[in-house]
C-alpha cells in the first residue's frame, strides 16, 4: 500500500482531514504483511515493537520524506497488533510511547447523532479533553467541533506546540474531530491549531476545557472533574424534597475576588474563602449565596459577564477541584449555592469561540442577529443544534459536577427579542414577522425542562426586565420555565421612592403599592443586586436621603420592606454593613466599617435578625406566591406616608402583621385594623436600639381591641417610630 503522491502531500503538509487512514499500522493491499507510519518532524530513527505479543515483528521505520515521515513494512504478519514507536530524536534522547494513530475513534456514530440532533445532554464527557484508559492504555481524548476547519491539530506542552505530530481526523459529517493520545495526564496544557475554512492557522482555546491558565494566558489545562469525593448527600436529599416556592431563600450576592482579599491586590482561593465564607453566611442566616459568574473570563472587569470558557470555574481563584470543596462546604452547612450563568452572548476573543473555525459558527453571521450592539459581544446561533446542545449540556454540567443549586440566566430579555436594544432596521423580524426570537424561546423552554427534570429541587432565575408573559411558567403551559423572575420592577419602584427625601414621599406612595397589582404574574424574586451599587449610582446607602441617622434609619426600612414583602429576597455583599463606596471589583468591601461607630454594626444585626425572623416564620415565605399570604391593611394614609399589611399562611394559622412609618416623624396612638383580638408582640423593630435607632416602639405589644378600623374586626394603638418598620405577632 504505497503512498500516492498526493497522500504524501497532504500528510506532509497536514492537509488530510483523516489522517489515521495513513499514518499508524494498516495491513498491506496485497494481505501480504502490514505497513506502519508516523510523522514524527523531531525523530532521526523510529522502530516497531510489539506490547502484548512478543512473537510479532520487531522493526524500523525508515524517513521517506525530509518533513519527518517514517514508514516501514513487515512480511512477518499481516494481522494489526498492539505496538510501542520507539523513537530518537536529534539530541539522541528516545522515549517509547504507544502510537497515537493506532486508535479507534472515541465517539461513536450515536453520540454523533445525538450532537447533530443537540440532544446529546453529557457531551462534556465526549467533547474537549477527556482521560482515558483504552486497551489498557492512559492518555486523553481530543475532540472539537470545527466543521468548516481544513485541518485541527491539537498542540501541548505534551508535543512541543507543534501541530505536525497530532492532526486530529474527521469524523464524517459530524464536524467533529478526534484523536487520542497515549501518555498525556491531568496538568498538561494544550490548545487546538486550526486551519480555518479559509486556510488561515490559528490557536484557539477547548470550547469545552474544564480548566485554563491563569489569565491572561488561555492554554486548556487536562483536568478531572469527577475526582472530588463529595461529603453533601444529604443536602441533595433535602434538595430533591424541597419546594423551593413553598420555603424561605434569602439570597446573599458575592462577588468572589472583592468579598474579602487576602492583601490589597491578592484574593483568597476557593479553598481559604470556604470557611470565612460558611461562618458569616451561616452567622447573617442567609439560605443561599449567589456568585457572580465564576465560568472562566479573560476581561476581569467583565465581573464574568465575558465568558471564554463556559465549562470551566476561573483559575484565578484555583483548580475545579478547589471550587467543589467551596461548594461541598456550603452544603454541608446547609447553605444553597446558585451562580450566575451566561448564555446570551460571548466576547469577541479571537482565541476562543469567535468565528472558531474561521465561520459564525457559534454566532450568527448576519450581526443584526450575531453581535449585541451595547456589550460588543457575539449572540449564540440558537437556530443551530450543535449549539443549543453547547449550552444546553453546559447548564447541566454545572449541577452534575458542581453540585450546584440554581442557575440565574442572565440577560435573559437580550436573548427574546430580536429587537432588543436596536433602531428600526437594524434587527430581523422572525418568520412571522414578529420581534419574538424563536429558536432562542425553544432553547430556554429545553434548558429549563431538562435541568429541572434531570436535577429535580434545583432553581433556574431568570433576570428578566420586560412584561414578556409567563417566564415562570413551565413550557407546557406556553411558558419559559423558569423558577423565579427577578421583579425589576418592584426594584426600580422601591429605590426611587426610598431615594426621595420624606417631605415628598406622600406624592408617591404608589410606587411601593404599584408591585402588588401583579405581584401573583410571576413566582418573583426582589433584588438589591450589584447591578445597582456601580456605574455612578452610588450604595445603596448612599442613595438613602439625609444625615447619617435618617441614612441608616432609611436603609434599615427599605430592607425590612423587601424581606417583609411577598417575594424571595436577594441582596448583594456590603448592603448589610451599610458600604458607603460603590463596589469595586478590584478592591473589597470596606470591612472596617464596623468598627466605626454604632450604625454599620446596628444595620449588619438589623440584617441578621431581620433573616432569623424570616427562616423562623412560615408567614413570611410559605405563601409567597398564594392571594391570600398578603393583605393589605392601610395603604392609603399618603398624608403620614405610612403603610400596613398582613402576611400569613395559606390557613390563616400563622399570621405577622407589618407597619411602616416612611417618615422621620414619630407617630402616637397611631390606630391600624388588626386581624383577630388579644395581644399582638413586637418581634422586629428597626428603630431598637441595638439596630443604632432612637428605640422607641412598643415594647410590651398592644392590645387588639373590639373597634373595626381598616376593615378589619379589630384594631390597636401603636407607637410607630420615626423611619421604620415593625413587625407584630399574635401571641
Amino acid at each position: 500500500m504505497l503512498l500516492t503522491k498526493d497522500e504524501l502531500h497532504s500528510l506532509v503538509e497536514l492537509m488530510h482531514q483523516s489522517p489515521h487512514t495513513l499514518l499508524g499500522m494498516h495491513p498491506l493491499g496485497d494481505g501480504s504483511g502490514l505497513v506502519v507510519r508516523a510523522f514524527l518532524p523531531d525523530a532521526t530513527q523510529v522502530e516497531v515493537q510489539p506490547v502484548h505479543e512478543k512473537d510479532k515483528p520487531r522493526f524500523a521505520l525508515k524517513r521517506i520524506h525530509e518533513a519527518g515521515l517514517f514508514e516501514g513494512t513487515t512480511k512477518a504478519t499481516g494481522r494489526v497488533y498492539a505496538y510501542d514507536l520507539v523513537i530518537t530524536n536529534h539530541q539522541g534522547r528516545t522515549r517509547r510511547t504507544r502510537d497515537a494513530f493506532s486508535f479507534l475513534p472515541t465517539l461513536g456514530e450515536s453520540d454523533l447523532y445525538l450532537f447533530g440532533k443537540g440532544d446529546e445532554r453529557r457531551i462534556y464527557e465526549k467533547l474537549g479533553a477527556q482521560l482515558r484508559v483504552i486497551d489498557g492504555v492512559p492518555g486523553t481524548s481530543f475532540a472539537v467541533w470545527a466543521p468548516n476547519a481544513q485541518r485541527v491539530s491539537v498542540v501541548g506542552d505534551f508535543n512541543q506546540w507543534d501541530g505536525r505530530f497530532h492532526p486530529l481526523r474527521l469524523l464524517g459529517a459530524s464536524g467533529v474531530w478526534e484523536i487520542f493520545i497515549p501518555g498525556v495526564g491531568v496538568g498538561a496544557h494544550y490548545k487546538f491549531e486550526i486551519r480555518d475554512a479559509h486556510g488561515r492557522i490559528s490557536l484557539k482555546t477547548d470550547p469545552c476545557g474544564f480548566f485554563f491558565e491563569v489569565p491572561p494566558k488561555n492554554a486548556a489545562i487536562v483536568w478531572d472533574t469527577r475526582q472530588f469525593e463529595w461529603n453533601d448527600e444529604a443536602w441533595l436529599k433535602r434538595r430533591r424534597e424541597r419546594n423551593a416556592l413553598r420555603s424561605p431563600m434569602s439570597v446573599y450576592e458575592v462577588h468572589l475576588g472583592s468579598w474579602r482579599k487576602k492583601t490589597a491586590n491578592e484574593s483568597w482561593s476557593y479553598r481559604e474563602l470556604a470557611a470565612p465564607l460558611v461562618l458569616y453566611v451561616k452567622r447573617m442566616g442567609f439560605t443561599h449565596v449567589e456568585f457572580l459568574p465564576l465560568a472562566e473570563h479573560a476581561f476581569y472587569p467583565s465581573w464574568g459577564y465575558q465568558v471564554t470558557g463556559f465549562y470551566a470555574p476561573t483559575s484565578r481563584y484555583g483548580t475545579p477541584d478547589d471550587f467543589q470543596f467551596l461548594v461541598n462546604a456550603l452544603h454541608e452547612a446547609g447553605i444553597g449555592v446558585i451562580v450566575d450563568w451566561v448564555p446570551a452572548h460571548f466576547p469577541r476573543d479571537e482565541w476562543a469561540l469567535a468565528r472558531f473555525d474561521g465561520t459564525a459558527l457559534y454566532e450568527h453571521e448576519d450581526p443584526r442577529k450575531g453581535a449585541h450592539q451595547d456589550w460588543g459581544t457575539l449572540i449564540f446561533n440558537f437556530g443551530r443544534y450543535e449549539v443549543v446542545n453547547f449550552l444546553v449540556a453546559n447548564a447541566l454540567f454545572w449541577c452534575e459536577r458542581f453540585h450546584i443549586d440554581g442557575l440565574r440566566v442572565d440577560a435573559v430579555a437580550s436573548m427574546i427579542y430580536l429587537d432588543y436594544s436596536r433602531k428600526a432596521g437594524e434587527w430581523i423580524p422572525n418568520q412571522y414577522g414578529g420581534r419574538e426570537n424563536l429558536e432562542a424561546i425553544e432553547f430556554l423552554r429545553k434548558f429549563n425542562h431538562l435541568a429541572h427534570t434531570e436535577f429535580p429541587g434545583i432553581v433556574t432565575i431568570a433576570e428578566e426586565s420586560t412584561a414578556w408573559p409567563q417566564v415562570t411558567r413551565p413550557p407546557y403551559l406556553g411558558g419559559l420555565g423558569f423558577s423565579f423572575k427577578w421583579n425589576m420592577g418592584w426594584m426600580h419602584d422601591t429605590l426611587d421612592y426610598f431615594q426621595r427625601d420624606s417631605i415628598y414621599r406622600k406624592y408617591h406612595q404608589n410606587d411601593l403599592t404599584f408591585a402588588t397589582l401583579y405581584q401573583h404574574s410571576e413566582n418573583f424574586i426582589l433584588p438589591l443586586s450589584h447591578d445597582e451599587v456601580v456605574h455612578g449610582k452610588a450604595s445603596l446607602l448612599g442613595r438613602m436621603p439625609g444625615d447619617d441617622w435618617q441614612k441608616f434609619a432609611n436603609l434599615r426600612t427599605l430592607l425590612a420592606y423587601q424581606w417583609l414583602f411577598p417575594g424571595k429576597k436577594l441582596l448583594f455583599m456590603g448592603g448589610e454593613i451599610g458600604q458607603r463606596a460603590e463596589w469595586n471589583e478590584n478592591g473589597q468591601l470596606d470591612w472596617w466599617l464596623l468598627n466605626a461607630g454604632p450604625f454599620h454594626c446596628g444595620l449588619q444585626k438589623f440584617v441578621e435578625d431581620l433573616n432569623k425572623l424570616y427562616a423562623a416564620t412560615p408567614a413570611l415565605w410559605q405563601s409567597d406566591y398564594d392571594p391570600g399570604g398578603f393583605n393589605w391593611i392601610d395603604c392609603a394614609d399618603r398624608e403620614n406616608s405610612v403603610l400596613s399589611f398582613v402576611r400569613q399562611t395559606a390557613d390563616g394559622a400563622n399570621q405577622l402583621a407589618v407597619i411602616l412609618n416612611l417618615t422621620p416623624v414619630p407617630r402616637q396612638k397611631y390606630r391600624i385594623g388588626l386581624p383577630r383580638a388579644g395581644q399582638w408582640r413586637e418581634v422586629l423593630n428597626s428603630d431598637a436600639g441595638i439596630y443604632a435607632g432612637s428605640n422607641q416602639g412598643n415594647l410590651g405589644g398592644v392590645t387588639a381591641e373590639n373597634v373595626p378600623c381598616h376593615n378589619q374586626p379589630h384594631s390597636a394603638e401603636f407607637c410607630l417610630p420615626p423611619m421604620s418598620a415593625i413587625v407584630f405577632q399574635p401571641e
